[in-house]
């Protein structure tokens, strides 16, 4: 799997159909990194999909961030070190902050959006910000007691809490603060690009109406609701997530 500089960071990124032409690509949400999308994802024809780790996250290097700003200027300077165009941005949780603040930039590289399980305002619990640096495991486990649906298997339960433990904790600690601080609910009506939103009936962390919202003030928006899947429906329900997504692309 390929790595790129980024900004003095080594960085890390899965890469599928080879196509600099036209680009999906994918941003995880606090603490993850590439995994928390479908191997499904990368069986999409006519276009080339990309994940990508943030830095600090999974396989790639150097530190975090603690604004949605900064995560959105990095991702900028991606885009420009691979040389891509006509790039769909797909954003999970504090992903899909990312990709809204670069929709509201609407830099010329940038085609479409999808937002999934995200929200134009991002406000975290007390308990995981207050216990992520005093009890980093236990939080651990309360995020992904909310993050996952009721049809999700002890198997995908373990693999996303052991991928989350392994991120440090002043790394999720700081993407936690930038979704707290996160707040474009004046803003989002300004995005002016054609866009999906995705949400599921189950998530607890950002629930369906999170997805109403935005919705409501993206023009030319469709919206997707996922059944009995939570906050990590792509993984969850695999299959219909990325038949969705597909679905978007082609039309």
């Amino acid at each position: 799997m390929p790595h790129v500089e980024v900004d003095g960071k080594n960085i890390f990124y899965t890469a599928g159909e080879s196509s600099k032409n036209s680009i999906l690509l994918a941003i995880h949400g606090s603490g993850g990194d590439h995994t928390h999308w479908p191997d499904d994802l990368y069986n999409l024809t006519g276009i080339g999909v990309c994940a990508v780790d943030l830095p600090g996250h999974g396989l790639s290097g150097g530190s975090g961030y603690n604004s949605v700003k900064d995560y959105a200027d990095f991702i900028e300077l991606f885009v420009l070190q691979l040389e891509l165009n006509r790039v769909t941005l797909m954003g999970h949780s504090l992903g899909g902050a990312i990709v809204q603040t670069l929709a509201l930039r609407a830099p010329r590289w940038l085609s479409r959006i999808i937002l999934v399980g995200t929200g134009a305002r991002l406000r975290v619990a007390p308990d995981i910000m207050n216990g992520l640096l005093s009890n980093f495991e236990k939080t651990i486990d309360l995020v992904c007691e909310w993050a996952y649906g009721p049809t999700a298997s002890k198997k995908l339960f373990d693999r996303g809490r052991a991928g989350l433990v392994k991120t440090p904790a002043g790394v999720t600690f700081g993407d936690y603060s930038a979704c707290n601080q996160f707040d474009i609910m004046e803003k989002v009506k300004d995005i002016r690009l054609p866009a999906q939103i995705v949400s599921a009936t189950a998530d607890r962390l950002t629930p369906v109406k999170y997805g109403t919202y935005l919705h409501r003030h993206i023009a030319d928006s469709k919206f997707i609701v996922i059944e009995d899947a939570g906050h990590m429906m792509a993984v969850e329900k695999p299959v219909e997530f990325t038949a969705g997504v597909s679905t978007f692309l082609d039309s």
